[in-house]
């Protein structure tokens, strides 16, 4: 499998009247080429954040710390100019962000954005992006004679989303990172836009990283998949290692909290406790407040992550035989 992205040591930082919250903290992420990759967590885990930094546009006052980086087909791009960047940004890396049918214009017609996206990074006639507009419409189930001469407001959310997500592929992107792309839509809207995605993978092969807090949803579209919690990846492996031989006891607790997942309702079990405070985490592992199996190693001392076999990669001190020494138990 060839790597496409690769993050190393990534940090975000923002400065706050309470202190310097790390929002996402010494990541480290390889996406490969033509999978879906899925990074779940629970809501202020650092997705979002994570997910923005990748084409650096973490919002003000967050940085990027010195030292991270974002390697995209081998190029940092945290080592590019704005003027490089965005060379980069939609024609190489598209985004669809969080609720982003409201970034849409409410005042100017769909056909006039279209055309405004495709002309600040490329050259063409009205109409051959109309043709390509229509193509990509047509492909999110979208009427494209209706939907270019309307305004947002006359369409539903879920068209609206679907309009995004044609805008993102409007460039032909190599890359498209998808932050919960099915937030405030109806279940119905949700199941139909991911299953636009899927096809849209087995027609095109093109690479997806998606982020969302939905396990149940990535059990069945993702390839791999990364577990994050207050800010940091704690188990990354493919999406049927994980899902039959979960390593981490946070990821065992989502999976076990997954509505979708389990038949019987009453097996469902809510993790326990609340994630960190990220302006004062924890000490040592940072699930360890919440973790049932955790030991005075566990307080003591931050994982590293560590390579199980087949790119299954842990950060647990249940792993670690130096800290089973201090009486964890056992990880079966």
């Amino acid at each position: 499998m060839d790597e496409i992205l690769q993050i190393r040591n990534l940090s975000v930082e923002f400065y706050t009247r309470r202190g310097v919250l790390r929002a996402v903290d010494s990541v480290s992420l390889d996406v490969y080429k033509n999978q879906i990759t899925a990074v779940v967590g629970e809501s202020g885990s650092g997705k979002s954040t994570l997910a923005s930094a990748i084409l650096n546009v973490v919002q003000t006052p967050g940085i990027i710390v010195e030292g991270s980086e974002i390697l995209f087909e081998g190029v940092d791009l945290l080592k590019l100019s704005e003027e490089e960047m965005r060379k980069y940004r939609w024609n190489e890396i598209a985004m669809v962000f969080q609720a982003a049918q409201n970034s849409l214009n409410p005042v100017v017609k769909i056909k006039d954005q279209i055309l405004e996206t495709y002309k600040a990074h490329r050259s063409a006639t009205d109409q051959e992006i109309y043709e390509r507009a229509s193509k990509l419409l047509d492909y999110v189930r979208l009427d494209p004679e209706r939907v270019l001469k309307s305004y947002p407001h006359e369409l539903s959310g879920g068209m609206k989303q679907r309009v995004i997500i044609a805008l993102s592929l409007l460039l032909n992107p190599k890359l498209l990172i998808l932050d919960e792309p099915t937030t405030a839509l109806d279940v119905i809207t949700q199941a139909y836009i991911f299953d636009i995605l899927v096809q849209l993978h087995k027609d095109t092969g093109i690479t997806m990283l998606m982020f969302t807090h939905d396990v149940a949803i990535v059990a069945k579209i993702a390839d791999r998949l990364a577990v994050m919690y207050a800010g940091k990846i704690v188990e990354v492996g493919d999406i049927r290692e994980i899902f039959y031989n979960a390593k981490h006891p946070y990821t065992r607790g989502l999976l076990n909290a997954a509505p979708s997942l389990l038949d019987d309702v009453s097996k469902r079990k809510a993790i326990k406790g609340l994630p960190p405070d990220m302006i004062s985490p924890p000490k040592g592992c940072r699930f360890h407040p919440r973790c049932s199996l955790a030991n005075e190693y566990c307080r003591e001392y931050e994982p590293c992550m560590k390579d199980l076999g087949n790119k299954h990669l842990v950060a647990c001190h249940l792993y670690d035989k130096e800290a089973l020494k201090d009486g964890s138990a056992d990880v079966n």
